[in-house]
């Protein structure tokens, strides 16, 4: 009985992990659909303003004809222009559906399995584990293979490639010093990240002014006031103190900002601001879009580890004299051989322990093991009877019993009786 209820499978906490697989789509449809509504609004407006310049140049008489012809031609253009950019508003939006439409039938699939021994639902979790990976990867800047994955899996509709490729694109121009792709992108989105009272834009602006600093040259320094009086000073009141360190660099060139009193101003100019930056924006094109800020597959097996913690497998960390002493000599832990796959708990590995760390202990208001557990000279436990019962099978005396995954024979007297408290 204990079995088939863990055999079973719940179909809401399975999809608890593939919500972004629906509501990314979503987010972009709502965000496609902003877009072409913005450019109906922009481009009606001004044809209906050459429209009238026409009509009243006309009835004045002021309007000769070739001014008549030239404001036709004009508007007859912008026509063009907007036809052009709803039929690609029109082809994104046909693109999201069916990419919807290929997530609901994908997630859909899961419903028709009621157990986790269906033949069904291991090609299921495998093909949602290729999902997982291809996430990591884009999340990761491994875009090229990621997309590889996806079309070697055939799993183009369940996988953002241009999202995370998009985002990657921005986020390593502002790694190499260039704002200019993450402020169109703040343009862009200029309403829903002031509802979600971002900092990015702020930051893009301050870090131009810095840059502008930095060059210390006479030009730049009066672009530079004039810069923070138009993108600085109205945030005033919602950022005080950068505001004012911005005044403060102008008495504080690079050259003067390395220490003593004006050790304060340094950090502004340090290199990794640019990968400060970075973070922020992807925090924000995360936060925008629905999507969880780490990888699916940390999600995943964070909710695994957390089903097998114990308060036992993080006892055996470095004791405190010893971490002094590599703290001291500045040298570190010396590399310690893989553990997974050699008979040992998932989380006192090498490889997940550290992820398992933050992970809240096991919860579990039954137990599923044998109550007659014993323990063998080589460290594995097993119910006494089921022991017995495999020795007898094997021919052995009384006397001894059988490993039964390493087939290593003991005497029956070796055993230890184990207690769960």
């Amino acid at each position: 009985m204990a079995e088939h209820e863990q055999s079973t499978l719940r179909h809401g906490e399975h999809l608890l992990l593939d919500q972004p697989l629906l509501r990314l789509p979503n987010e972009l449809l709502r965000k496609n659909f902003r877009s072409a509504h913005f450019t109906i609004e922009k481009d009606t407006t001004a044809l209906k303003t050459l429209l009238k310049d026409a009509a009243t140049g006309a009835a004045s008489g002021r309007a000769t004809q070739q001014d008549a012809l030239r404001n036709l031609d004009a508007m007859l253009a912008r026509m063009r222009g907007v036809r052009r950019k709803l039929t690609a508003h029109a082809h994104e939006e046909e693109r999201l559906h069916t990419q919807a439409a290929a997530r609901i039938i994908h997630l859909d699939q899961l419903y028709a399995m009621h157990s986790a021994e269906d033949v069904k639902y291991e090609a299921w979790s495998r093909r949602r584990l290729d999902r997982l990976l291809a996430d990591y990867l884009l999340r990761h800047g491994y875009n090229e293979s990621a997309e590889q994955l996806a079309r070697e899996r055939g799993m183009e509709a369940l996988v953002d490639v241009e999202t995370f490729k998009s985002m990657s694109r921005i986020r390593e121009a502002l790694l190499g010093g260039s704002i200019t792709e993450a402020l169109a992108w703040c343009t862009e989105n200029k309403k829903e990240l002031r509802k979600m009272e971002s900092k990015l834009e702020f930051l893009l602006r301050f870090q131009q002014y810095v840059e502008l600093i930095r060059t210390q040259s006479q030009p730049k320094l009066l672009e530079a006031i004039a810069h923070a009086k138009k993108h600085l000073i109205p945030y005033w009141h919602t950022y005080p103190t950068e505001v004012k360190q911005a005044g403060g660099l102008l008495a504080f060139p690079p050259g003067r900002a390395r220490g003593g009193s004006s050790g304060a101003y340094a950090h502004l100019y340090a290199p990794q601001r640019w990968t400060e930056l970075a973070d922020v924006f992807t925090t924000a094109h995360n936060s925008l879009l629905g999507l969880p800020s780490a990888p699916l597959l940390h999600l995943a097996l964070s909710s695994g580890l957390s089903a097998l913690k114990t308060p036992a497998c993080h006892h055996s960390s470095s004791s405190p004299t010893t971490a002094a002493g590599r703290k001291k000599t500045k040298q570190p832990p010396p590399p310690r051989p893989s553990t997974i796959g050699h008979g040992v708990c998932p989380i006192c590995s090498i490889e997940l322990n550290d992820l398992a760390r933050n992970v809240p202990y096991a919860h579990h208001t039954k137990s599923h093991v044998e109550h007659d557990l014993v323990l063998l000279p080589n460290g594995r436990v097993y119910g006494r009877q089921r022991l017995e019962d495999q020795s007898k099978k094997a021919g052995l005396p009384p006397a001894l019993v059988k490993d039964i995954v390493t087939n290593e024979v003991y005497a029956a007297e070796s055993l230890k009786r184990v207690y769960i408290t």
